[in-house]
């Protein structure tokens, strides 16, 4: 088929609609596409990210062009970094005619981790997230979201014991707005250090002792989690904001302990 023959096709996204109601988001929903991830060592992390992708659609059109989403995404180049996003953002509002966009890029992210007593290295995934966004203003924003694995240990069932203490694996999921370029492994770092220990994915004898004996050490509750890190992301200058979740998963319960700060640095 030739572009004029295109040309011919009636536009039915782009007629009228008289119901009078905008769709706040419409788009794209749980799309794969292969993107090429940068670490702070300089090595790139070949991997597959989910899209989510949306714009605004004013009360007056009958619906959006979902194929230029697919364009965008395919057009873009491979490797993704805070800039290269932002203007992926800026091209789907400008090229899609809208007041506002939104976009979501989940990936799962490896870093390499020695263990604390052997030294055996290992991967560790983490699943991350770029969240971008332009309101009416028509300045991209982007949000960093990573969901870190840690051991909590709990100082009730430490502190009333005669011997041992009940821990669990823990989620501690960050939402952070930056001033500038933080790496991913400076988020992740943060954060694992506020845990009763952080986690590795291989661990030999010695470092079984070492994290299991680490941990008791080091017992949190679910408000020490979200509160510690936080402390953390207030003294640095590179996040203006965040959101700090921390979800426990009980191992004498079946329900997990939650707990939740959201502060914005700029506001007083």
């Amino acid at each position: 088929m030739n572009e004029e023959t295109i040309n011919e096709l009636p536009d039915t996204q782009g007629s009228a609609d008289t119901r009078n109601l905008a769709i706040d988001q419409v788009g794209i929903k749980d799309i794969n596409h292969p993107i090429v991830v940068t670490s702070r060592s300089g090595q790139e992390q070949h991997t597959v990210a989910n899209f989510n992708m949306y714009v605004a659609l004013p009360h007056n059109f009958k619906g959006t062009h979902m194929s230029r989403f697919v364009e965008i995404l395919n057009n873009h180049e491979y490797e993704i970094t805070i800039d290269s996003f932002k203007r992926m953002i800026s091209e789907m509002v400008e090229t899609l005619d809208a007041e506002s966009g939104h976009i979501e890029m989940s990936f799962p992210y490896f870093i390499e981790k020695a263990a604390p007593a052997t030294g055996v290295k290992s991967l560790l995934d983490y699943e991350v997230t770029f969240i971008g966004q332009i309101q009416d203003n028509g300045k991209p924003q982007v949000l960093v979201r990573i969901i870190v694995p840690v051991t909590s240990l709990c100082p009730c069932s430490k502190g009333i014991s005669d011997y041992g203490a009940h821990n669990q694996r823990s989620h501690i999921t960050i939402t952070v707005k930056t001033n500038g370029f933080i790496w991913i492994e400076d988020l992740i770092e943060m954060v694992e250090a506020e845990g009763s220990c952080e986690l590795y994915g291989l661990l030999k004898r010695p470092d079984e002792k070492w994290v299991t004996e680490r941990a008791y050490d080091n017992p949190k509750f679910v408000e020490d989690i979200v509160r510690d890190v936080a402390v953390q992301f207030n003294r640095d200058d590179r996040i203006a904001g965040y959101t700090v979740e921390s979800e426990n998963f009980e191992s004498i319960h079946n329900h997990s302990a939650y707990a939740k700060i959201i502060k914005d640095k700029k506001s007083k």
